[in-house]
């Protein structure tokens, strides 16, 4: 398997699709009911036909994440008084260390690089990584304070986590979440870290949405003003946004896919009897999309199997599939939306201008939000990193240990910094 440090592997099966889909729509913001074109969108594959490995996969690699890494376990010094960590930033009672900076550098480099895969000059590509890199640390403390706003507001995400792990569980065809534990120890990570950084990514979102997102509102007033000066914006090809509940089969025994089968028929007919599709989707639905009420994208003609093309391109708004047999187990499709060509009217693209000025305020708040959070907190970081942390309340000052405390702290492990805090800035 290859580092999944370096490589941020197995936590991809969180945001990413299982064989069926490519790519998900972003996680931080729940996608429109009705989404609009524009937005990127995974491929669905053909059905019968399982997705091909990458060309340079390893066996059994595990899949790439697009989170942060977890914090590793320190190493143990080799005799007394050796340096095991150098700490750049407090964070009340949690730590950052320099080799977790370098971590998440890393993995800003890699996500820059893979989205400008095939479209980026090599100076657009240093800029993208140097801009992702830039801001390592501050997304770092930013984290940290979320996820103890979370704990303080006593929001339980177990559920969620035991159901991602899951999700990853089955997107490394995996037999069990023992499986799925030991294939993460066997990459040298610690299994509690690793469902900690799960735990923390989930508690961030929801601190995000209650603190900050249910205070933002966008008024149709607003999205009108926005679509009479972007119309041009809005002229496009034919279109269709499309929700999946998926339900898998793989790794079950022949016996238990008879009653698979059944279970997808059984949740067709009880959207066809009235239920939400997009609610069942979020509670039945094995695929990672889940969490998006099932969303998976808006595609163009040409981008999904002639199968499914011409099976949706002739559905109306709310339609839905019968259940669709696949190599990686059934599949219900719902068309969300479906874009006629040329200008599109301004109550069809109304839920993605929406989503459009949301976000547009959300970044702002959010960043306001941070601010106050960072002042109400102890956040001290070491000279030198306080513009790339974004700030903090204090600077850490290197200090030595004294024969005594070397003493008293024998056979313990010793950092370079211990956060002595420095007189305030103004």
């Amino acid at each position: 398997m290859g580092n999944l440090m370096n490589k941020a592997a197995l936590i991809a099966g969180l945001l990413i699709a299982g064989p069926l889909l490519g790519q998900t729509p972003p996680a931080q913001t729940p996608p429109p009911e009705t989404p609009a074109p524009g937005q990127n969108v995974p491929a669905l594959e053909k059905p019968q036909m399982a997705a091909p490995e990458p060309a340079d996969a390893k066996p059994n690699e595990l899949k790439k994440a697009d989170n942060p890494p977890p914090k590793v376990a320190k190493k143990s010094a080799e005799g007394e008084g050796k340096v095991v960590e150098e700490i750049i930033a407090r964070v009340n009672n949690e730590i950052i260390t320099h080799s977790e900076l370098e971590k998440a550098r890393a993995s800003a480099a890699e996500d820059a690089q893979q989205e400008c895969s095939g479209r980026c000059t090599p100076e657009q590509l240093h800029v993208a990584v140097e801009d992702r890199q830039k801001f390592a640390l501050r997304d770092l403390v930013d984290q940290s304070l979320l996820a103890q706003r979370g704990k303080d507001m006593s929001i339980s995400v177990e559920t969620e986590v035991v159901k991602q792990l899951d999700q990853i569980r089955i997107q490394n065809k995996l037999s069990d979440l023992d499986a799925l534990e030991k294939a993460v120890t066997s990459q040298n990570m610690n299994w509690d870290d690793f469902k900690g950084n799960i735990r923390n990514r989930l508690l961030t979102q929801e601190v995000i949405r209650r603190e900050v997102g249910s205070h933002i509102n966008v008024g149709s007033d607003d999205a009108l003003k926005y679509y009479e000066e972007h119309k041009k914006e809005y002229v496009m090809q034919e279109q269709v946004a499309l929700s999946a509940i998926e339900v898998k089969t793989e790794g079950k025994k022949e016996s238990e896919i008879v009653e698979l089968k059944a279970k997808a028929q059984k949740l067709h007919d009880r959207v066809k009897e009235g239920e939400e599709f997009g609610e069942l989707a979020k509670r039945f639905s094995d695929g990672s999309t889940a969490q998006q009420n099932g969303f998976l994208g808006v595609y163009k003609r040409g981008e999904l199997s002639k199968e499914l093309e011409d099976t949706v391109f002739k559905m109306k708004k709310k339609e839905m599939t019968d259940v669709i047999e696949t190599k990686q187990g059934f599949l219900v499709l719902q068309v969300l939306e479906h874009y006629d060509e040329g200008e599109q009217p301004f109550t069809k693209v109304e839920p993605k201008i929406m989503d459009t000025l949301y976000n547009e305020k959300m970044e702002p708040a959010l960043r306001e939000y941070l601010k106050t959070l960072r002042e109400q907190s102890y956040v001290v970081i070491k000279p030198g990193f306080q513009e790339m942390a974004g700030g903090g309340n204090s600077e850490i000052e290197e200090v030595s240990t004294t024969p005594e405390a070397t003493k008293e702290k024998k056979g313990h492990k010793k950092f370079l910094l211990f956060g002595k805090k420095s007189a305030a800035k103004t």
